[in-house]
């Protein structure tokens, strides 16, 4: 009787591996478990009523064993044949994976255009200490102590005496004497200045400095870098103008102005109703500067500027008020490219 059994539940199984639909499994089931399926006729074969009582329960037991056997066997391929249709099963109640990609901060994208420009003319662009030596950010740079020029830095100073660098010009002595003469090397990077905020200005701010040292370098050479410079990073024609300004490590020193690219000129708050940008600081390298890099100044000249990369992405990209910069709302991050 055993051996009938087994034979049976076998039969099925092999039947139930070509199963390929739900109505497959189902009629196989009938076939072989329902009341007039293989399992049950082999049954009335036996005759259980004449058994006697432990041969009775033996053989019982026999049956319900293969009957479980088979009807777990029907129960699996009908689960298999449901998932190879319809794909595995999955709670659509569920919220959504978001795959949306970061973006680039605009700040960062001015950046990068402007050491592609810089690069492109063959300066070493670096970075260097954010915290740094009264001497480095004032003395180095022709700034003693008594110089007036030190009201132009609302610094902030450590308790260990020294200071959160109020420009990259901190860089200039150290590249100096690193590299000595001549030289072209731009450092970007982060300042701090303890001031009022207003539409273009913050307390903590994105700069870079240039320096180019050599032979018979001229206010000529600065004007084409300025320029070509600023035309790479605003990939248009841009106009400028250049008037005299005061910086104690420039000798001549001006102010490169870019007209106001929110309003054309026009006037408005940005610019605060004169059409230009203050953008780009410059000038010849004072000779106190080479020397305290280690450079003759009798041999060799040169420029640096200041650009700040802050104001410098509010005209690029018509931002009129560094706070949307700093303010981390995604919403405005979000119209920027994903990778610039």
């Amino acid at each position: 009787m055993s051996d009938r059994l087994d034979s049976i539940v076998d039969e099925l199984a092999r039947a139930l591996s070509s199963a390929r639909s739900g109505a497959e499994v189902e009629e196989l089931r009938r076939a072989y478990l329902g009341r007039k399926g293989a399992i049950a006729a082999a049954i009335g074969e036996i005759g259980i009523a004449t058994l006697s009582g432990d041969a009775r329960a033996e053989t019982g037991r026999r049956v319900q064993a293969a009957r479980e056997r088979a009807g777990t066997l029907v129960d699996e391929r009908a689960v298999a044949v449901s998932q190879a249709v319809s794909g595995p099963s999955y709670d659509t109640t569920l919220p959504g994976s978001d795959r949306r990609l970061g973006t680039v901060h605009p700040v960062a994208l001015a950046k990068k255009s402007i050491e592609d420009a810089l690069r492109g003319m063959g300066f070493l662009v670096t970075d260097g200490p954010e915290v740094v030596s009264e001497y480095l950010n004032f003395d180095s740079l022709n700034i003693p102590s008594d110089h007036p020029a030190r009201d132009m830095h609302d610094t902030f100073w450590l308790t260990n005496g020294l200071l959160l660098r109020t420009h990259t010009s901190s860089n200039q002595v150290p590249a100096l004497k690193r590299h000595g003469a001549p030289l072209r090397a731009a450092f970007v990077g982060r300042c701090f200045r303890y001031e009022d905020i207003d539409a273009t200005h913050e307390n903590t701010f994105d700069q870079v400095e240039g320096i180019m040292v050599g032979r018979g370098i001229t206010i000529a050479n600065l004007i084409a870098v300025m320029k070509f410079m600023l035309e790479e990073a605003f990939e248009r024609e841009i106009t400028v103008r250049l008037r005299p300004g005061y910086f104690p490590f420039v000798e001549p020193g001006f102010e490169l102005d870019i007209r106001c690219t929110i309003c054309d000129g026009q006037g408005c708050k940005t610019c605060k109703t004169i059409g230009w940008i203050e953008l780009l600081p410059c000038g010849m390298v004072h000779p106190s500067v080479l020397c305290e890099g280690g450079v003759d100044p009798e041999v060799f000249t040169g420029f640096a500027f200041g650009l700040g990369l802050t104001r410098l992405a509010m005209m690029k990209y018509g931002i009129d008020h560094v706070r949307v910069l700093n303010g981390g709302d995604m919403k405005v991050i979000a119209q920027f490219p994903v990778v610039p």
